[in-house]
């Protein structure tokens, strides 16, 4: 009962810890710029908005 619902669950909350790793690493500037970029891309369909908000390209 709900299998999938659960498996979109854990991917959206992986998803949501992960980016918001990424964001940290920029934000510290640990991390190239365009590699992140590449990461999000990725990682998520709405990463086009990420990137813009982040500042990355």
């Amino acid at each position: 009962m709900g299998t999938e619902r659960t498996r979109e669950l854990r991917r959206r909350r992986h998803r949501k810890k992960k980016v918001a790793k990424l964001t940290q690493r920029v934000g510290t500037g640990s991390a190239d710029k365009a590699v992140v970029a590449e990461k999000l891309r990725k990682l998520t369909p709405g990463a086009s908005v990420l990137i813009a908000r982040l500042g990355l390209e």
